[in-house]
């Protein structure tokens, strides 16, 4: 998996070549319906079941039938919200992070109308655990939700402990682990009672994902009906080369960790921070995933940073994709105190697996560029000595 300045891998990912061939060769094999029940189908249905298992197995789930496959997190998310709120008091009260993602964001704001209340934050942007706890003693929400790291910063939360809190109080914890699957082990994860994923964001096609739902879960409600896939829970014919490759990305970017590290992106920002006078790494001090970094840089707007990157043969982001356009701060930006200004003048770059320190020093090299040339009396040179990808 080589793009060279490919640096937007919290937004999606290229399919891993295995995971191609796979996908590739299921399309072709199997197409038919595993609901059917002819032997071709039933076939189909077996490898279906099959990675459930395998995906069960990874996450550490000893009931594969907890998993239900869907389209990404965001329909997960949605379907989370939804039969909570189906299932609870018309005064139920939810409980989110500030930093979550707009699915749950917006889906807790939907389905739990004036009734969300937020997690209070250490100051580096990561949930303060003995002021959560209190709260929870305080509110005593009917779910939790805090995803497990952020797509912007790249803030590690501390889940295992925020799952603990939960199940000592009898209260439902959701974990969004979007941005955590295929870029940090797995371990643990099988214990949290609503858990969603989405594989474009390790490697896999996109359009597919998957829910967790807690054990003795009945029918989930508020979802698709019109068929009893996935048992019960989301009707519609499954996407089973998707998930065939989903299974096979996670199994692949596991592959990878004994390798990643956060040298790369640490150097990068040393040096950044060195030849760019000014810059700040936002939540620098957390821990982090290690191919994430988010930049204020010193003067201009971000806007002007990232067309100059592009020419030059970088792909970077202002911040989340699904914010993008929205024409409204983001949401994490404002949690992480910074100003409208600063907000104007962030970049953020998050890395493939296979991108190491010459990867990160060529980014390095690039802003230093454009930073000359935004700071030109004439900034017509920007794009010119664009990179050989």
């Amino acid at each position: 998996m080589t793009h060279f300045g490919y640096f937007d891998a919290n937004a999606t990912t290229p399919l891993f070549p295995s995971v191609r061939e796979c996908y590739l060769k299921a399309l072709d094999a199997d197409w038919p319906n595993p609901s059917s029940l002819y032997h071709t189908a039933g076939a189909v249905r077996r490898k279906l079941e099959e990675a459930r298992e395998e995906l069960a197995d990874f996450l550490g789930i000893d009931q594969p039938e907890r998993i239900v496959f869907g389209s990404g997190a965001t329909e997960s998310s949605n379907a989370v919200f939804r039969h909570v709120a189906a299932t609870s008091p018309p005064d139920a009260t939810v409980m989110i992070s500030p930093l979550e993602h707009p699915c749950v964001r917006d889906a807790a704001g939907r389905d739990f109308p004036g009734r969300v209340s937020l997690t209070p934050l250490a100051p580096e942007g990561t949930i303060d655990l003995a002021a959560t706890a209190e709260r929870l003693d305080q509110e005593r929400p009917v779910l939790l939700s805090v995803m497990a790291a952020n797509n912007e910063t790249g803030a590690l939360q501390p889940w295992a402990a925020l799952r603990q809190l939960t199940a000592e109080r009898g209260i439902p914890f959701h974990c969004d682990a979007a941005q955590w699957l295929g870029k940090m082990p797995s371990d643990g994860l099988g214990k949290i009672a609503w858990l969603t994923g989405s594989g474009h964001k390790f490697g896999s096609p996109k359009g597919v994902g998957f829910l967790v739902v807690p054990e003795g879960t009945g029918r989930l409600r508020g979802t698709s009906v019109g068929g009893a896939q996935e048992s019960g829970h989301r009707a519609g014919t499954e996407n089973t080369p998707g998930i065939l490759a989903m299974v096979r990305a996670l199994g692949e970017a596991a592959t990878w960790f004994p390798r990643v590290t956060g040298e790369g992106r640490d150097g990068f920002e040393d040096r950044v921070r060195r030849s760019l006078p000014g810059t700040r790494v936002v939540g620098g001090a957390a821990p982090r995933l290690w191919n994430t970094t988010m930049l204020v840089l010193p003067e201009f707007s971000n806007l002007s940073w990232l067309t100059r990157l592009s020419h030059l043969g970088f792909q970077v982001s202002t911040g989340s994709a699904c914010s993008a356009g929205k024409g409204h701060p983001s949401h994490v930006m404002e949690a992480m105190g910074l100003d409208p200004d600063e907000m104007g003048r962030v970049l953020r770059a998050s890395s493939l697996w296979s991108a190491g320190a010459e990867e990160w020093e060529a980014l390095a090299e690039g802003l230093e560029q454009v930073w000359a040339d935004l700071r030109a009396p004439s900034t017509g040179a920007a794009g010119k000595r664009r990179l050989r990808l």
